[in-house]
């Protein structure tokens, strides 16, 4: 009986490590626009999504519930960056997807000011408020689960981000953006 159950056990196992292989690879776009919107360096957040991807890899048999699949792998990133961190201070800012805009050239200009306006509001933030503001804004976290990435109460999480939301306000409203004016960070699907 034991045979039986053995060889079931080791094939369940390996189809759970060949689907959850596949699923990790997949977060590859998500993980990616999370780091570069912490890194503001293509190479580097490229180099921290492989690294975060490699070490899910290596340790896929510590994810004990598959539900929680991004939080492992956006911990993991959140990791990755802050030991890069601590090597190198990091260029800041936000990735934000390409507008396509069917707009005439004068709107699209100005809607790639004020990317580039918001762009260097979000890089005067600190790293804290940045990693609050992307996780939430823009990979669309809960506030309990950005807590659990980063290991925070969900209260400093909340304070956390409302003062980058006001800092990015007060930022941008120096530069001469209202409310009307500003792009949205969460990305449409």
């Amino acid at each position: 009986m034991n045979g039986k159950n053995g060889k079931y056990n080791l094939f369940a196992q390996f189809g759970r490590r060949r689907r959850l292989r596949t699923l990790i690879c997949a977060e590859h776009g998500r993980l990616y626009r999370i780091a570069w919107s912490w890194c503001h360096d293509s190479c580097q957040a490229e180099d921290l999504v492989q690294e975060t991807i490699t070490r899910a890899l290596s340790k896929i048999d510590s994810l004990l519930d598959e539900q929680r699949l991004q939080l492992w792998l956006t911990q993991i990133l959140v990791n990755l960056h802050h030991d890069h961190y601590r090597r190198v201070r990091p260029e800041t800012g936000l990735e934000c997807d390409s507008l396509t805009a069917e707009d005439d050239p004068e709107h699209a200009a100005d809607r790639s000011q004020l990317i580039a306006l918001t762009r260097q509001a979000v890089a005067l933030l600190g790293q804290d408020q940045r990693q609050v503001l992307s996780l939430v804004d823009i990979a669309q976290f809960s506030y309990a689960d950005t807590a659990a990435i980063l290991g925070l109460p969900v209260g400093t999480v909340m304070s956390r981000l409302s003062r980058a939301r006001r800092r990015m306000r007060e930022l941008l409203e120096q530069q001469g953006i209202g409310d009307a004016d500003v792009v949205p960070l969460r990305r449409h699907r």
